[in-house]
């Protein structure tokens, strides 16, 4: 096995690919072989011929978007419940599937995303017409995924996450300030501007630094670090006034990535620049150090009592952190 390869493996009790090799997703079996250099990169338009991303794009509607099956108690509100929809599969095709925007649906699924942008900047429409720099994080990270960097709508972007922040550096979700039962009567009025001397939310600004962290330009910029700084800080602390207050939330894991944890932090950090000698890194590292299952794997936290296939998406996400920081 390659040196390199061997070095981070050392650090941890189980052998991960023992776990990976098990599965059947060829997507999955692509990464893994990338991991560990068995994979050519330019290899990766295989998976674009794949069943499974042949089923999503063949239900995207024509203008660019996916419809949301779901209840929609905010349609009334003005909440657009097929730009959470697209977005999510977009993250899917991206970030699983390794399509970018030469493949015309996703071409049609970030001009879906763009047309959802503001004058200001911001992309709206989660929270009806209110401010959501967390979400427009995600968003961002997804679409400079997708080979949009150098858009000028996504510089256009990043300017409201700045205009946005806290007297701390980090972000909140300005709703969140009032109760959830206010919510529905708080929509549609001009957008609420956060206080800015509450302190930051890492569940939000731990989704807007995936956009920071995923440019390879604004990942060395200080706002970027600052942030980091702020981050790794907050790990393994409860948050403030947000729906997801709780430790807890610091280990459960997505793939691709949606909401913040411990995983999403470690994950920026280390495009950002940060050593794995850094205090509050390693103490991050040790955790999943700690936490591997017997069987190689990281669990999701959300109390599977099987193994699916998104603990085994999730283990390969923690290698890649792992390697990235050991080698």
């Amino acid at each position: 096995m390659d040196r390199q390869v061997t070095d981070w493996l050392e650090k941890i009790q189980y052998d991960p690919f023992m776990y990976l090799h098990k599965s059947n997703d060829a997507a999955l079996k692509y990464y893994t072989g990338q991991l560990v250099g068995t994979t050519a990169m330019d290899n990766v338009e295989n998976l674009w011929e794949l069943k499974e991303p042949e089923r999503i794009i063949k239900k995207q509607n024509p203008d660019g978007s996916w419809t949301y099956r779901g209840s929609r108690p905010g349609d009334e509100y003005g909440e657009n419940y097929e730009l959470l929809e697209t977005w999510r599969k977009l993250n899917s095709l991206v970030y699983k599937y390794g399509f970018n925007k030469e493949y015309h649906a996703i071409q049609k699924a970030a001009e879906y995303l763009f047309s959802c942008q503001t004058p200001e900047g911001d992309i709206r429409g989660i929270l009806s017409n209110q401010y959501t720099p967390y979400y427009l994080g995600a968003f961002l990270a997804t679409l400079i995924k997708a080979g949009y960097e150098d858009d000028k709508r996504i510089s256009l972007a990043f300017h409201f996450l700045e205009s946005m922040r806290q007297n701390d550096g980090g972000w909140i979700i300005p709703m969140a300030m009032y109760k959830t039962t206010e919510y529905y009567s708080l929509c549609q009025k001009e957008p609420i501007q956060p206080d800015r001397s509450l302190p930051f939310s890492h569940m939000a600004t731990g989704m807007v630094i995936r956009a920071y962290a995923a440019h390879p330009v604004y990942c060395q910029l200080k706002i970027a670090k600052h942030t980091g700084k702020l981050l790794k800080n907050r790990l393994f602390k409860k948050d403030t006034f947000t729906s997801r207050q709780a430790i807890a939330y610091w280990f459960k894991f997505h793939y691709p990535f949606w909401w913040t944890s411990l995983l999403t932090v470690l994950d920026s950090l280390l495009k950002i620049g940060f050593d794995r000698d850094d205090t509050d890194v390693k103490k991050g590292l040790g955790w999943f150090i700690s936490h591997q299952n017997p069987d190689g794997g990281w669990s999701s936290g959300y109390g599977r009592k099987k193994t699916s296939e998104s603990d085994q998406w999730i283990t390969l996400a923690v290698c890649r952190v792992l390697k990235g920081f050991y080698e």
